[in-house]
């Protein structure tokens, strides 16, 4: 059944958004600021780990480097277009908006978990591949692998910051669905090399994350979200003049 996969995704978000918060009922101040610095440091070295994947290859006995400018370019162009449209605060409006609607003044960190953990587990090569492959052949295997990752990740963020993380599936439902509806108009257009820097991309986006989670707020994440656009547009100019 296509679009197995994404419910079964969407599913693990919300499950472990309500163990996070299950076991955030008895976690300790001292515990609480422990995990969220040891939590920030991980997204930092997945976001690092994605990132360099991708820009280093090994050939022979070489090492070779690829896509910095585009990377450069995807942040520094997302970021400009997502600072003028104001993305990060439209985000943060919508957080705010859910916490009222499910009074949850309360919980201080709602938004920030709706936020964090939404693009954390949009972002990425394995949701877009995992939603192609499930729309085209109905194979969600790939979704199945990052619904037990996104399980553990969201588990420790719903922890630390609340039941905001358990709306971030919303988001996820729709992105991922959506690409696994119109999967047959666009696998034609996503060669490895998009994938490859597309995960580029969302990789480094993940590691400013990290940033944030681990030394408090230095980065506006969503504003950086239309970067993911620079390797679209740049696969497209490639395509069309034949390279």
């Amino acid at each position: 059944m296509k679009g197995l996969g994404t419910i079964a995704n969407v599913a693990a978000v919300v499950i472990a958004s309500l163990l996070g918060v299950l076991f955030k009922k008895g976690i300790k101040e001292n515990y609480k600021k422990m995990l969220m610095g040891v939590l920030g440091v991980s997204v930092m070295f997945i976001g690092v780990s994605g990132t360099l994947g991708e820009m280093f290859t090994v050939s022979g006995s070489k090492i070779n480097a690829q896509g910095s400018m585009l990377l450069v370019a995807s942040l520094v162009l997302g970021g400009l277009l997502g600072e003028a449209l104001k993305i990060e605060d439209k985000l943060e409006h919508v957080g705010d908006w859910l916490k009222g609607k499910v009074k949850s003044d309360g919980n201080s960190g709602f938004t920030e978990g709706f936020v964090n953990a939404t693009i954390i587990i949009c972002v990425g090569a394995m949701a877009i591949m995992g939603a192609l492959q499930d729309g085209l052949t109905g194979d969600a295997q790939t979704l199945y692998v990052k619904s037990i990752l996104d399980f553990f990740i969201v588990m420790i963020f719903s922890s630390a910051f609340g039941i905001g993380t358990l709306f971030s599936a919303i988001p996820l439902g729709i992105y991922q669905g959506a690409i696994t509806l119109a999967a047959g108009a666009v696998a034609p257009y996503m060669s490895d090399r998009l994938v490859s820097n597309l995960n580029l991309v969302g990789s480094a986006m993940i590691f400013t994350i990290g940033v944030n989670l681990a030394f408090g707020k230095k980065f506006k994440v969503g504003n950086l979200l239309p970067g993911i656009l620079v390797p679209v547009i740049y696969e497209l100019i490639l395509h069309f003049t034949g390279k």
